[in-house]
């Protein structure tokens, strides 16, 4: 099936972003960013790419970019390192790969692709999923490549207690998680979902997040939607956002819009948890509803190209 309703659409992270606390150069920044994740992978799509290749196109750019709290941006754990988590999921076929706690991996949505294309499993961690990339051109960086003078002062502040502190947060608050993600429908009228993150500041324990779980943090399905969740980890596992958002379209037969309003403004509320998601659906329809302050995000399709950050925007 051809469609001509194709597009991308992409997500920085949710929480307390306030424009009141942001200076006019960060705001262009953040914004430029964006912009640039989403027109690179749109063009991957405008050749006639696949959905899931123009999701991991934006998702590395992302990356890169140490604005975001993923690869090169991604914050201090509470022993001074990066450990990321990544996922993707292709909507034709429901296969998907994601991998969890790996140290120093440069773009750890590209490790989760070829867990999805190059092996018989889902979800690698740690050493492992590492042992794996062996067998891949997957670059590693230094810790020097990681560093960020802004996440430093992050962990400084909490380093040595048993306090966290999730990205895009009032720090007295420490509720929010910063992470990245894009959905995108193809010419060809698949759907792919793909989200990458570094966790959380000062996380222990070999903590893993719903951003690498296929269900609470990415899903997609032709038959139903492509999600990307970004917020309050624990709770969107708790809740199983992603699926659940598929879920509602699939058994309640409700829209995109009202399923994906219902997962977040509804079902996530209801439990205390704070974050939004990103979603486009098989006739390219798109949502991005949030529960908090703000929430980075994007979209562009053929008739409109869409970049916003704060809860006020129209």
């Amino acid at each position: 099936m051809e469609t001509n309703n194709f597009g991308i659409v992409i997500h920085g992270g949710a929480g307390t972003i306030l424009k009141s606390e942001m200076t006019p150069e960060k705001e262009q920044a953040y914004l430029e960013g964006l912009t640039s994740a989403l027109n690179g992978a749109y063009e991957v799509l405008d050749y006639g790419g696949t959905a899931l290749s123009a999701v991991e196109a934006a998702i590395i750019i992302l990356e890169n970019n140490p604005l975001f709290n993923a690869g090169r941006g991604s914050v201090f754990n509470a022993l001074g390192k990066h450990e990321m988590d990544a996922s993707i999921m292709d909507g034709e076929t429901l296969h998907a790969g994601a991998v969890a706690a790996v140290p120093n991996l440069k773009n750890p949505i590209s490790l989760a692709a070829k867990v999805l294309s190059d092996s018989d499993h889902v979800l690698l961690m740690g050493e492992g999923a590492k042992e794996f990339a062996s067998g891949f051109n997957i670059k590693f960086e230094s810790d020097e490549y990681f560093y960020d003078e802004h996440r430093f002062a992050q962990w400084q502040k909490i380093k040595g207690s048993d306090n966290f502190q999730l990205d895009h947060s009032k720090e007295e608050t420490k509720k929010y998680l910063g992470t990245v993600g894009a959905v995108a429908l193809d010419q060809h009228g698949n759907l792919a979902a793909g989200t990458s993150t570094g966790g959380m500041t000062n996380k222990k324990f070999g903590r893993i997040g719903d951003s690498a779980i296929i269900g609470a943090g990415t899903y997609a399905n032709n038959e139903t939607c492509a999600v990307s969740c970004t917020g309050s980890g624990e709770y969107f596992m708790r809740a199983v956002t992603a699926y659940d958002a598929s879920c509602r379209m699939q058994y309640k037969g409700l829209s995109l819009d009202a399923a994906v309003k219902e997962a977040i403004m509804d079902r996530m509320t209801e439990i205390g948890g704070d974050g939004g998601l990103i979603s486009i659906d098989a006739k390219g329809n798109i949502s991005m509803p949030f529960n908090c302050e703000g929430m980075y995000r994007a979209f562009k399709n053929k008739k409109e190209q869409v970049v916003k950050i704060y809860k006020d925007e129209k």
